[in-house]
């Protein structure tokens, strides 16, 4: 299938997009990398009357240490590919390009932006649990400024995020995590597929691919850990509070069994690290 007509728009600037931006509103979509929004469009799940691309705003392609904040800033058009050659983020954040090395093949990651897919807010993707996993911050930035907003509260269901129509990711912050132990454990039917179901860690906290609606935080094993129960016994809790999808590649029962053992190699594996 083809995408039902539609308006273009290439701004040439951050402040010319989020102009369009508040001029469209609902009507509008915005365009980065492409890997999202047009396999949707394609299928006319989506169907935007105007697509803004933002894909060329230099100023939104950048990775910097923020001592003072004691923080990674990177920019919302990011490619997943330099997120993967980071050494900056090797060092500070390792958990992030660990992760976006296994998103899709190398062709979707020299094209795919990291604020383009925490916007798509698939719970299947990969980056959003460990965002979750390294208690990220989403920088918003609309016709009444920026604002803040904690990963745990930026999605409220599938494909859906607090973002207001008018309002662009311009920027995510990740905590600098570079001495905890980290891991990434994705179970796919293939290679360079979609996770079945995948588990995020860095240090204590915990981030769930597939498990629900949205990318989930594992609390019941972060509590477990809290409370000095063994890697065993707090994996075993992994699926507490999930409503795991059923679709052809499994059933809710077989994520639940997944999650549970690939958290364990995962807290194994980072425990292994420190």
């Amino acid at each position: 299938m083809i995408p039902l007509a539609f308006d273009y728009a290439r701004p040439d600037t951050l402040d010319d997009a989020i102009a369009l931006l508040a001029e469209k509103g609902e009507d509008a979509s915005v365009l980065a990398g492409g890997h999202s929004l047009i396999p949707v469009m394609k299928v006319r799940l989506g169907a935007p009357e105007f697509v803004i691309d933002i894909g060329r705003l230099r100023e939104l392609s950048y990775i910097t240490l923020d001592e003072a904040a004691g923080e990674v800033a990177i920019g919302a058009g990011t490619k997943h590919r330099d997120v993967v050659d980071s050494e900056l983020l090797a060092a500070e954040v390792p958990l992030l390009p660990a992760v976006a090395r296994t998103v899709g093949d190398p062709q979707i990651r020299a094209r795919g932006t990291l604020g383009g897919t925490l916007a798509h807010a698939d719970p299947a993707a990969d980056l959003p649990a460990a965002a979750l996993a390294l208690d990220a911050t989403v920088v918003l930035q609309g016709p009444r400024g920026k604002r803040n907003v904690p990963i745990g509260e930026f999605y409220t269901g599938v494909f859906s995020t607090v973002r207001e129509p008018d309002e662009l990711i311009v920027e995510i912050r990740f905590p600098r995590s570079g001495d905890a132990g980290w891991a990434y454990e994705k179970f796919t039917r293939r290679s360079n597929d979609w996770a079945i179901v995948a588990v995020a860690v860095s240090g204590d906290r915990i981030g769930l691919v597939n498990m629900g609606s949205t990318s989930l935080r594992a609390t019941a094993t972060e509590q477990a850990l809290a409370e000095g129960r063994s890697i065993a016994e707090a994996a075993a809790l992994a699926a507490e509070g999930t409503e795991p999808p059923s679709d052809t590649h499994g059933s809710p029962a077989y994520r639940t069994h997944l999650v549970q053992v690939l958290t364990r190699r995962a807290l194994e594996t980072s425990r292994g690290q420190r």
